[in-house]
């Protein structure tokens, strides 16, 4: 009751709890109702809710920020790397223009440059991971066409050589 009393929690907001992540369908007596994007449902004790950290994704703004994180080798040019990942994430229809995307350079890596694109969505409900995905792909497809790469681990082996002592 504490839950519908102070409206916490509705119908059709996106939540996680523990490993629990999706929509809230009904909020019962006992229980609430959360489907996942794989369409199961799971009921999660009133109580539960009150004594757990429940993060609301939809409680006082719909949107959600999005991050996709990629590397590219040191041989390439950040600049335009970062400019394919802005057009990758301007041709999704999903992404918001407002706030726009955006992308960071966060690091220099052991294997290459780190670079984050940072997107909204208005409707998380219909999936992070398939926009996640579809940008990855016009991601991949803008690199190859620059001729950009995305680095895998290297690691140089040095040896030294051992003097051996010689039996006398």
């Amino acid at each position: 009751f504490i839950l519908l009393g102070d409206r916490s929690i509705r119908p059709g907001d996106v939540i996680s709890i523990g490993d629990t992540f999706g929509w809230v369908r009904e909020l019962r007596a006992r229980y609430i109702v959360v489907r996942n994007r794989d369409g199961v449902e799971t009921l999660i004790p009133n109580e539960n809710l009150v004594t757990t950290d429940v993060i609301n994704w939809s409680y006082s703004d719909r949107r959600v920020r999005v991050k996709i994180p990629v590397q590219i080798s040191y041989m390439d040019d950040p600049e335009q790397a970062m400019a394919i990942m802005e057009e990758a994430a301007n041709a999704n229809n999903r992404v918001l223009k407002d706030p726009e995307p955006a992308v960071r350079l966060m690091k220099f890596g052991e294997s290459g440059i780190d670079l984050e694109l940072r997107v909204w969505l208005l409707d998380p409900q219909e999936g992070v991971g398939n926009v996640r995905s579809d940008i990855n792909l016009a991601i991949w497809r803008g690199f190859k066409q620059a001729g950009i790469t995305i680095p895998y681990p290297q690691r140089d082996v040095h040896l030294h050589p051992v003097e051996v002592p010689t039996a006398e």
